[in-house]
């Protein structure tokens, strides 16, 4: 039986890695993991590693890679060195399978594809587990043909057990009979994926292996390749600095309903939250709430997230996004926005009409209402109208005759007002309602209509201020022919 040296008792400087595929958009489920790898990094005043894992040629272009570093640095989360990029580790990775096998931890296999499909079609017959028979482990090599191809396998353990102590998901162990004697190098001399993670991890003195819990079955084969070069399972080093890592398994994210996070639950990428208006400090905190917690405080700043965050902290089970409280905490987080911050990200959504200056002179009324950037964006944009206004239908069925003639008596009162504030405006709409002896309400719809073109606006007398007298008497009279 052999136990994982990685455990929560080891005192090296930590050492993280976040290590992104990109073979399209940054998910949220990956973020997140990114997230959580940072923080534990930053908690214990180590460092962060970025490597791009981009060794599928077909689909991990420059594109798809400039996508992750600009979602990374949206998040604000900047990684202590340039990004590693595992195709450029290819000669590393062969070097390493060689030394295996030069020390007779790994071994040329010379099966062929008919054969290896015909082993497969014969266990699944059989219904056996589907995995390599290790048919020429023990073969000598000059027993294939001469100039065969062949691929490079690890010898892994023929009984016992593999424990890992996860940081997350606690003591795991697996049945070496289990574990087949997987590819390190392919039959074209091109290394596999859980031979370049491992070296890269090794190299990079990764200490904490923090990722989603469905590379746990990968844990257990890519420990092997450790302990082969490191000598725990049998020999001398290979090689000095092959210390196992701790692994630390976070649970997937999973819907609203329960299933595992898709498109039909919305949006999958860190840039879709930018673009439906998500604040960057908004997501950071809540994937950071995500499947862990701090008693019951829902909000954290970057700091205190730094402070706070500790893996045994990350719940075993899957954690569920739920959109709504998503937009809920966005829009806590835009309250408490800089307006002027707010009024430079509002405007390119607004368009070139928009004058920042009045914006930032808007915002600390607009940004009560609004859950999103986008909303901001449309619930400031009668600002910037051009006249006559174009009306909604519900604004348009607020006009009606008599509304219009309030509202010409309005512009009489207000053409006359010299003192253009809330207050003052306000005590001389309430005059008039108290002299028609109808609530305010039903003057404000109307001028609402008249001023915006919609049914809903910040408060009525916000409106009015920040229009001005001069555009605001013009909209109110384009619509009583004054």
């Amino acid at each position: 039986m052999a136990s994982s040296g990685g455990n929560g008792a080891d005192k090296r400087p930590v050492v993280t890695r976040f290590a992104p595929s990109p073979t399209g958009f940054l998910h949220i489920g990956n973020a997140r993991t990114g997230l959580f790898s940072w923080l534990y990094a930053r908690h214990h005043g180590g460092q962060a590693l970025l490597r791009i894992e981009d060794t599928d040629k077909k689909r991990s272009t420059q594109e798809a890679i400039d996508v992750i570093l600009e979602g990374l640095d949206w998040l604000g989360l900047e990684f202590d060195n340039e990004p590693v990029y595992q195709t450029q580790q290819a000669q590393r990775h062969a070097d390493v399978a060689m030394k295996l096998l030069e020390a007779g931890r790994a071994y040329k296999c010379f099966a062929t594809p008919e054969e290896l499909t015909e082993m497969r079609e014969q266990q699944r017959a059989a219904k056996q587990p589907l995995r390599y028979d290790g048919r020429w482990r023990d073969r000598d090599p000059s027993e294939a043909p001469e100039g065969a191809p062949f691929t490079v396998r690890i010898k892994t353990p023929e009984g016992g057990e593999t424990i890992i102590e996860d940081a997350v998901q606690g003591r795991v162990k697996v049945d070496n009979r289990e574990i087949d004697d997987f590819i390190l190098l392919r039959a074209d001399g091109s290394p596999t994926y859980m031979l370049a993670v491992v070296v890269d991890d090794m190299d990079m003195g990764c200490t904490h292996i923090i990722r989603g819990d469905d590379h746990l079955n990968n844990a257990f084969r890519q420990i092997q390749v450790i302990r082969a070069m490191n000598g725990a399972n049998g020999g001398d080093p290979i090689e000095d600095g092959w210390e196992e890592p701790t692994y630390a398994h976070v649970p997937l994210i999973h819907g609203n309903d329960g299933a595992k996070l898709s498109k039909r639950h919305g949006a999958l990428g860190v840039r879709d939250y930018r673009d439906m208006g998500i604040l960057p400090e908004t997501l950071f905190n809540y994937l950071l709430r995500l499947g862990w917690g701090h008693g019951d405080q829902e909000e954290f700043s970057r700091e205190e997230a730094i402070s706070l965050f500790d893996i045994s902290a990350v719940n075993k089970g899957p954690s569920r996004f739920d959109m709504k409280k998503l937009l809920n905490m966005n829009g806590n987080y835009i309250r408490v926005a800089d307006d002027a911050r707010l009024a430079g990200l509002v405007a390119p959504l607004v368009g070139p009409e928009a004058d920042v200056a009045l914006l930032t002179e808007a915002m600390p009324v607009l940004k009560m209402r609004a859950r999103d950037l986008n909303e901001l964006a449309e619930g400031s944009a009668f600002l910037f109208s051009k006249r006559p206004l174009a009306m909604t239908d519900k604004a348009s069925a607020l006009l009606d005759d008599e509304a219009r003639e309030r509202l010409a008596a309005i512009s009489k009162r207000l053409h006359a007002e010299t003192d253009w504030t809330i207050d003052a405006l306000e005590a001389n709409l309430k005059a008039y309602a108290e002299e028609l002896e109808l609530g305010l309400g039903k003057l404000a719809q109307p001028l609402r209509a008249a001023l915006t073109g919609q049914t809903t606006s910040p408060g009525i007398f916000d409106v009015l201020v920040l229009l001005g007298k001069e555009e605001s008497l013009a909209r109110i009279d384009d619509q009583t022919g004054g």
